[in-house]
């Protein structure tokens, strides 16, 4: 059976891999900076580092709930006080760079989720993991959104959900990840099936994700517009069976636009973190 410090290992492999996976358009990778000028590849890895206990932690915040019999929104009171100290962690370490603060998000949920299963003995998939995580965040867009429309100063999130109802990664977490789950995941097995190297594999999968999920980061950065003319670039890479070229000229057009998929990137570290969660007896057949 895992356990929480497997768990943890998992999660900042997620963070490693993701931002190793080259080419991604608009986002940091091995090859340059993207569509950011605050943050490089070496910034994600101190960021990455600084946080492996954090998700050791919440991995053993699941396992303890599922040892002790709580119901999955018992769960989710013990995760969010481990999330709110990791984050510091991440500033702390980036200089006050956002780097990760939605895969802390996401993969604490998922963690705490697996480590749920593990404290009861039982063993895990990646959709039973996604379910448990919806069934443990289950009215967040409802309580989080609460008053929004009062509040003077709001946070990017707040300000996508007020202006187009769009409730990005909180109603993605509390719906089970369906971009994942129906998106990322079948892609990603389907590349490795077809022999395609893992960082082939997780490039073109970004792609699918980019083509499939409105990405509230560019909706923040630029408009709802933006968004879904990348979700259209992004179909079109896939149509045209353009390949990593094709990855790499729209890499080029979304740095002098400056447009990051963002949320497509943390999604892309969940479904990694997921896939390699079933898989995780042997390595083989994720290489």
């Amino acid at each position: 059976m895992i356990t929480s410090e497997e768990i943890g290992t998992l999660a900042l492999e997620a963070m490693l891999v993701e931002v190793s996976i080259t080419p991604k358009p608009g986002l940091v990778d091995r090859n340059n900076s993207g569509a950011h000028h605050d943050m490089n590849f070496f910034t994600f890895l101190r960021s990455a580092a600084s946080l492996h206990s954090s998700f050791e932690e919440f991995a053993r915040a699941g396992f303890v709930g599922g040892e002790k019999n709580f119901s999955p929104v018992q769960v989710f009171p013990l995760i969010r006080q481990i999330g709110i100290e990791a984050e510091k962690r991440m500033f702390a370490a980036t200089d006050g760079i956002n780097t990760h603060k939605g895969e802390i998000f996401s993969l604490g949920l998922l963690s705490a989720s697996a480590g749920f299963f593990a404290g009861k003995n039982e063993t895990l998939t990646a959709e039973k993991v996604m379910k448990l995580a919806s069934e443990m965040c289950h009215g967040i867009c409802e309580r989080d959104f609460a008053g929004v429309h009062d509040k003077k100063v709001l946070t990017k999130g707040e300000r996508v959900y007020l202006e187009h109802g769009i409730t990005g990664i909180r109603g993605e977490a509390e719906a089970g990840y369906p971009a994942v789950r129906d998106v990322g995941l079948p892609a990603l097995r389907k590349y490795l099936a077809d022999g395609l190297s893992l960082n082939d594999a997780l490039a073109f999968t970004l792609i699918h994700i980019m083509a499939n999920a409105h990405d509230t980061n560019i909706i923040s950065r630029h408009d709802l517009k933006t968004a879904e003319l990348v979700m259209k670039r992004a179909e079109k890479i896939l149509a045209e069976n353009s390949g990593l070229e094709g990855i790499r000229e729209l890499d080029r057009e979304f740095i002098a636009e400056y447009i990051s998929p963002g949320g497509s990137g943390d999604l892309l570290a969940v479904t990694y973190f997921l896939h390699r969660l079933e898989c995780r007896e042997d390595d083989n057949t994720i290489l």
